[in-house]
């Protein structure tokens, strides 16, 4: 399909003049960032689009504040094409507090979500589901809402490319998946990169398809404003494709070894700025040229100016404060599971807010693999989402719904596919709120589960908090009781940060008191399960119970242990373990997961540094053993920590 469209929102003077100006700003941004890269004022990685002004601007030009763009590294024309300052643009390339992300950003992360520019990314094709998430917030809403999501053609190898434009056929999501075509991923041509074309793949996902001259402003205009038109009415997702070209290198520097001069001399003579010139009076292109040109050298003058971001910001953005709340009383009401907590929390936080959605694989119809969700697909039609099997598009999907303003409850069916979708936790979700300068907060929940001890091999068994918590922005939560699933999950639904939510398979039949509907349990605070004054017995989810039944037989020998469930593993509630070692003076940490390098390491290394002098004895760790989780049951008996090894070390560490 290729458009002909032709109106005086495209084609009139004024609007061909506003173009040409966005165009040339493009230019002139790029040509200046340029110049400021050789003299080192621009001190990372920097990804030029000049010649791909058009594709750019025409893309854009039919988008409205309702709607979102995602960009890529190559992304300061989607942003400046959208609307985005040039002069918080200059300052956050130089680093400066003033920057549009205040200096935490750079380059390949700039982006103001509050304009809908949900940001350039460092990850080739790392967009793609964050739009999908942002175009299913926007079916949602039904306000008509629009996602633009670019992307390069290097792009189309990826699998979260396959994932995100799958998803978005599946849901029929209003989502313009924009390839502009510059014909290199990086150093390598096209067509040694790819054996289809992106019409062929269109087809095989059964959505629509458009192609445009990308250097021809007015032609992409038309064509993505006929597109725009269709999306708003309800129509499906679109693969359109630009075909334009890159003057400079994949980055500054760039040595350009792999193609030849004339290549670069045929396409330049098809200059999209030249061609839209040619359609304006001479004079009037001059002052256009002369009006940006001083909106630049002012932009840059500002830029120079400002301040470096204080040091002591540093840890600004890393996560949204949280409000206090505090400790719930004992639930005493009837018996119910941990399975039952898990239902229960997430429907009483669906029907309390209507920007509550669920999705994952077979959480609708099928009510999830444990029978956790089922039935809250028919009493929330369209929020209680099916997805493929596609752990990256799920997890992306979350991202973009959140930085949308909804708070998705997202499902990766096992913690050991944490593999699989990494990036749009580790890169997106974490640090989306540091990397956009606090303009963005991620109330996502990514629910999981884990459990060994029931010959499910290395890759369904696996303990992998340790991952997470490592890395700086996300909240990792792992209950060890029906009432704590009930009351964590809540929190964390309402919590405005990515949660990775864990809950042990093992425990989904474990009984205890139904608590109150309103009962909310704080995120990052410790629960003491027994009360000790000879040894701190720290442990969470699962293995709690073991070291509380360890607790009351070893009290019967005279050891009286304090036993500790953290409850959130990060962040750790440190002050609780710290206040309880002080008591006792000897400290033993046992999970589930591997020993080696694990939240026992932390809480040691804490012991060793903060708590030296109230230690009476080495900090003991007990967990599995360092291989895989091993599937005959003898080897896996041998592999898990329990209750005898438990039991050996809170002896070792009280008698010597």
């Amino acid at each position: 399909m290729t458009s002909t469209l032709a109106s005086d929102t495209v084609t009139g003077l004024a609007a061909l003049a506003e173009m040409y100006r966005r165009m040339r700003l493009i230019r002139q941004f790029e040509d200046r960032a340029s110049r400021l890269y050789r003299t080192n004022e621009i001190p990372g990685f920097l990804h030029l689009s000049i010649g791909q002004e058009a594709s750019a601007v025409g893309a854009c030009w039919p988008l409205d504040e309702r709607d979102v763009v995602t960009s890529t590294h190559r992304g300061h024309g989607h942003c400046i094409a959208k609307g985005l300052d040039v002069t918080g643009m200059f300052a956050e390339l130089m680093g400066r507090r003033t920057g549009t992300c205040q200096g935490r950003g750079g380059s390949m992360h700039i982006a103001d979500p509050r304009k809908g520019i949900f940001g350039a990314n460092g990850i080739v094709a790392a967009g793609l589901p964050i739009a999908a998430g942002a175009a299913t917030a926007a079916q949602l809403r039904g306000r008509g809402g629009v996602v633009l999501a670019f992307f390069g053609d290097g792009a189309v190898a990826q699998g979260m490319f396959h994932e995100a434009v799958n998803l978005a056929a599946v849901w029929r999501l209003p989502v313009i998946f924009c390839c502009e075509n510059n014909h290199y991923a990086e150093f390598s041509p096209a067509a040694d990169q790819h054996r289809a074309t992106l019409a062929d793949r269109a087809r095989g996902y059964g959505v629509d398809f458009a192609r445009v001259d990308g250097n021809d402003v007015v032609a992409v205009a038309s064509v993505v404003g006929e597109l725009v038109a269709g999306l708003r009415e309800g129509g499906g997702p679109v693969l359109l494709e630009a075909e334009t070209y890159r003057w400079h290198g994949h980055y500054e520097g760039d040595p350009e070894r792999y193609r030849e001069p004339a290549e670069l001399a045929e396409w330049k003579a098809r200059d999209p700025l030249v061609l839209l010139a040619g359609r304006l009076d001479p004079g009037r292109v001059a002052e256009l040229d002369a009006e940006v040109e001083a909106v630049i050298d002012k932009a840059v003058a500002e830029a120079r100016a400002a301040e470096e971001p204080a040091p002591e910001t540093l840890h600004h953005y890393v996560g949204v404060p949280r409000e206090p709340v505090p400790e719930p009383p004992e639930p005493d009401g009837e018996v119910f599971r941990t399975m039952d907590g898990v239902r229960e929390a997430l429907e009483h936080e669906l029907a309390a807010d209507g920007d509550v959605f669920v999705a994952g694989i077979d959480v609708g119809a099928g009510g999830n693999v444990f029978g956790l969700t089922r039935g809250l697909a028919e009493k929330y039609p369209g929020r209680v989402r099916d997805t493929p099997i596609s752990e990256s598009a799920i997890i992306g999907a979350g991202v973009g719904a959140a930085m949308a303003g909804l708070r998705p409850v997202v499902e990766l069916m096992y913690f050991d596919f944490l593999g699989v979708c990494l990036d749009q936790l580790m890169n997106q979700a974490a640090k989306l709120r540091f990397m956009t300068g606090g303009a963005v907060s991620l109330p996502l929940v990514v629910r999981t589960q884990f459990g060994a001890g029931k010959s499910s091999g290395s890759q369904h068994s696996q303990s992998l908090e340790a991952l997470l918590a490592h890395i700086p922005g996300l909240t990792v939560v792992m209950p060890s009781t029906p009432a704590d699933t009930y009351g964590l999950l809540r929190a964390a639904i309402r919590d405005p940060n990515p949660v990775v939510f864990v809950e042990n398979r093992l425990l989904y039949g474990r009984k205890g008191p139904r608590p109150r509907p309103d009962h909310l349990v704080p995120l990052g605070r410790a629960a003491i399960r027994r009360q000790g004054t000879d040894v701190t017995l720290v442990s969470y989810s699962k293995l709690v119970h073991d070291c509380v039944a360890v607790a009351e037989e070893l009290g019967e020998e005279g050891i009286s242990a304090e036993v500790i469930d953290l409850r959130t593993i990060a962040p750790l509630d440190k002050e609780t373990v710290l206040r309880s070692l002080a008591k006792t003076g000897r400290l033993v940490v046992a999970h589930q997961a591997v020993e080696q390098f694990g939240v026992g390491a932390e809480l040691a290394a804490i012991a060793a540094q903060e708590g030296f002098w109230t230690l009476d004895a080495p900090v003991l760790r007990v967990g599995a053993a360092h291989t895989p989780a091993p599937y005959a049951p003898a080897l896996e008996r041998a592999w898990l920590p329990d209750q005898e090894r438990i039991k050996a070390a809170v002896r070792r560490s009280v008698l010597g």
